[in-house]
This record gives C-alpha cells, structure tokens and sequence, in this order.
C-alpha cells in the first residue's frame, strides 16, 4: 500500500515538475483582510509570503513588481496556514498562486530613519523619499535574559515636575500611562520627548513615538509640533493610523520596538512610546477573530496577555558586555470611565514596572497634568533619580496624599483649626507648584531648584492661588541671576554643601525682592 502511494506521488510530482509543494500554495478564500491558503507544508510562524498572480519567472522577479501584495503567516494548521494580508487585500483572490520567501517579517533600521516618519512596514510616508542606509531586523526578536541585563539606575527625566520628583521613569524601564481619553496621556509622552532636547547630545536617547489607530490629522499635528522644537532631529515616527488596515495597527508597536533595539544594542539609549496599546488590542482580536482563533474575556484571544508581555519585555538597561544601551518603553493605555481593573489595562499593568494614572476628576479641576498619586507608582523608584531630585522630593507624594484626604474632609466643614488649615494651604501650594501647561518641560536642574524652594518655605508668603504665578517669577528670577547655579546643579547632580548653599542664597534673594 505505502509502495501504491509514493508511486502516485512520484507521478504527480512528474507532471508539476516547477510547483513544489511545500513553498508554493494556492488561496482557498480571501475576505476581511485574512487569506487562506492551502499548501505551504513548512511555512513557519510570521514568516512572509508573496501574492504572486502571474507566477512567472524567479522570486526575485515577482518581488521588484511595481506593488508587491505580502502577507504574514499566523495560523498554522493541519491543511494549510492562514493569512493576514499587508496590502490591498482586493487584489487577493480565490485561486490565487502564493510563494513563501523563507524569511520572518522585516523592517529597515538604522540612523537615516532618524527625523522620518515610517509606517509599520519602516516604509517612508513622510513625502521626503525613499530611506537610503538601512538594514533589515525582524520584527519579532526575543527579549534579552536576566544575565543580559543590568539594574535600571539612570533617570530618564520627562522635564515634568510631579512625574520626575514622584514617579520617576529610569533608562530600561516601561512606566504605563493610562487614563480615560482626553485627560493628557499623549501630552504626557510628547513632552518626554520635548524635555530629552535639554540633555546632553552624548547622552541624548534617540525617541519612537509609535501613532495607533490615530487620526491622522492628530499625528500630523505631532509631527509638526516636533519639527518645530527642533525634536524631529532625534526622532522617529510610526504610524498606523485609524484607516490603515488592522494587521498594520497589530505590528505598528513591534516596528517601533524593533527600531529602537537596533540603537539598543549599538550602546546608545531609546526611548519608544506606545500610543495607544488598547488600539493594539483591538486590532489584534479583529484579526483573531477572523483567524478563527476562539474569543474569552471580553472577546480577545487568550493570547493577548502574550502579545504585550513579549512587546514590553524586549525594554531594557544591557550590561556592559552588551554594550550598555538601554530602550526604554512608555505604552499608553486608555480606560473607560477610569475603570482600571478592567482586562487590558490590568494586563498591562501586570506587565510593567509601574503605571501613571491619569484621573479625568483632577483633569476638570485644572490640574495639570492630572496624576492620581495613590494609584500612580514607580516599581523602579528613587533609584531612577539624581540626588538632587532624591533630596527634594522625598515628602511631596505623602504630603500630597494627605492633603487629597483633608480637602475632601474641608468640603464638610467650614471651621479648620490653624495646623489642619496650615497643612491644606502648604498642599494647595504643592498642588499648584507640579502644575505644568503643556509643551513645557523643564530641565532637570530647574525642577529640582523650583521643588526645593516650595519644600523649604520660599513660597509661602504667597497665597495658595497665586502660586503659580510665583513660582513662574521664581524661574525667571533663576535663569536671569542664578545661571551659575543652575549649571551647578546640572554638573553635579546634587544640591549639597556649596551648591545647597548657592541655592538658598540665590532663593533668599528673590524671597526679599517679591516680600
């Protein structure tokens, strides 16, 4: 009987001497942006396939076509594989011929994308022509292991007060920030990348903002507001807006990381900002669902844990034998109704090493930027910060804390003894004093300057409501007639000995000009 078999498939195998079976198929069915294929026996998991309609002459051929169609293989099963299509999925049709290339899923990188704008293929959409300079990476890579990895100790500063004094983000780490929509996520991650233009060009980490399902109109608007500052010279775009197709939207976040683990592993530092991975997720069980793949919790595939965890694991501080760089990953996570126990953003929260939680309530209230300090943390800590920053900050998250507390007992009661009064107007002054206006960030060394002066008393002659205004004189005052200072502490990284004593002379200064 086997003798009957092999002798017939000789025999077919004789008559389609140019077709081999294990890396050509043909489309069974073609809908909704997913193709199945029957054939491709050895196809792998992400590996790229072309659409070929004319099947005529080499591979290489058929790839230099004016519009290539390729897709990603992500279901592999007993008679064939599933397709997402990366393309005009109309062009894709019943019959079909397919080819594998026998490679995974890969994108350009290198320095020429620096101050481009790419899509989730690393393909230019910026209008300024082809990227020339470029290698290819895969888009998957497995994170680096424990042993390749050294502890997150060098700060990251966003150049916004309440962030850098109380949740401070380190070179290597992923710090989510998750809130409802419209309450300065974004705003949050476009200042981080405004502020590194204030550090040192050595040292300076090259920045991926990753758009997700966004307007384009919005990322348009980022863009330009980056060209602007001056920003877009140590930076890249990707996007994936709201019209692209939903497998550009799932690989959009691995692009960009994959990216910055390029400047990684040459010894330097990136940064990369997710916005948002709750797009991801959706565009990722749009695709599972029409893979067959079967729904749980909330509809999302149960692999969905998986698809995060292995993005923001490949974030991290390398040792030295590695080169010591460091990617760094901001994801943003969008809530409903500040419901943070719900199934993503509990995921990722799971998976990073803490979280920023933005409350709309505080957002209404004029805070900004609206940071929910109880349920906001830092798995990293002080050890992401300078000492300057360690010294002045180190009571304002318990001091604020408790000044949440005593303003809601005040709306109860109109009669305050003078400590509890004391303790609400010193809370009022912090509260004004982390307030910061968009596109504003400041130097490391002016933040810890500014908290310094409102934790030792310079700004409470003023009244709690004229805060801000004072604290506006204060930089003013600093950069017209404490440059020394400020230098000083940039340098040193610490407000001791004769820079503490340089400070305080510089604040008592101003305390006597505004007295």
């Amino acid at each position: 009987m086997e003798s009957i078999i092999k002798r017939i498939e000789e025999e077919i195998s004789a008559l389609t001497p140019n077709v081999q079976e294990e890396e050509t198929g043909i489309v069974r069915t073609a809908g909704d942006g997913i193709a199945e294929i029957d054939g491709l026996q050895n196809a792998i998991m992400t590996e790229m396939v072309l659409f070929d309609p004319s099947f005529d002459g080499s591979l290489e051929d058929a790839i230099k076509d004016a519009d290539p169609i390729y897709g990603l293989v992500l279901n592999l099963e007993e008679d064939g594989v599933r397709a997402v299509i990366l393309g005009d999925a109309s062009r894709v049709y019943e019959g079909m011929r397919v080819r594998r290339l026998g490679r995974l899923l890969s994108i350009p990188v290198g320095d020429a994308l620096v101050g481009r704008v790419v899509n989730a293929l690393g393909e230019p959409v910026d209008g300024k022509g082809p990227i020339a300079g470029t290698k290819l990476m895969p888009i998957e890579h497995e994170a680096y292991g424990v042993m390749d990895r050294s502890p997150v100790n060098v700060p990251l500063h966003t150049g916004i007060k309440a962030i850098d004094a109380m949740i401070p983000i380190g070179r290597g780490q992923r710090e989510l920030i998750i809130g409802d929509r419209g309450v300065g996520k974004t705003t949050i991650a476009i200042d981080t990348i405004l502020n590194q233009k204030s550090e040192p060009e050595a040292t300076r980490p090259i920045c991926i903002y990753v758009a997700i399902g966004q307007k384009e109109s919005k990322t348009a608007k980022i863009v330009a507001s980056l060209e602007e500052s001056g920003a877009m010279a140590y930076t890249i775009v990707v996007t994936a807006p709201a019209s692209s197709p939903a497998a550009f939207q799932f690989l959009a976040p691995f692009a960009g990381a994959t990216i910055g683990e390029h400047f990684m592993e040459q010894g330097k530092d990136a940064l990369v900002i997710y916005d948002d991975l709750s797009k991801q997720a959706v565009a990722y069980r749009q695709m599972a669902l029409l893979l067959r793949r079967p729904p749980g919790r909330e509809a999302y595939p149960g692999d969905v844990f998986y698809l995060h965890s292995r993005l923001l694991e490949r974030a991290a501080k390398l040792s030295k034998e590695k080169g010591g760089g460091s990617l760094t990953a901001l994801p943003i996570i969008e809530t409903q109704e500040g419901d943070i126990s719900a199934y993503i953003p509990t995921n990722v929260i799971s998976i990073t090493d803490g979280q920023i939680f933005l409350l709309a309530d505080l957002f209404n209230k004029g805070q900004r930027p609206a940071i929910d300090v109880g349920n906001s943390v830092s798995r990293v800590g002080s050890s992401a910060q300078t000492k300057a920053m360690k010294k002045v900050s180190g009571k304002i998250k318990l001091e604020l804390a408790q000044f949440r507390e005593l303003e809601a007992f005040m709306q109860f009661s109109s009669d305050l003894d003078a400590e509890t009064k004391k303790r609400i107007d010193s809370g009022q002054r912090m509260t004004q004093v982390l307030n910061q206006s968009e596109g504003h960030p400041l130097p490391f060394e002016m933040e810890a300057a500014v908290i310094f002066a409102a934790v030792n008393g310079y700004l409470d002659s003023f009244d709690p409501s004229q805060t801000s205004s004072a604290e506006q004189r204060l930089q003013d005052f600093l950069m017209r007639e404490a440059k020394d200072v400020l230098a000083q502490i940039k340098e040193t990284k610490n407000i001791d000995g004769d820079v503490e004593a340089s400070l305080r002379a510089a604040l008592d200064k101003f305390a006597e000009r505004v007295a």
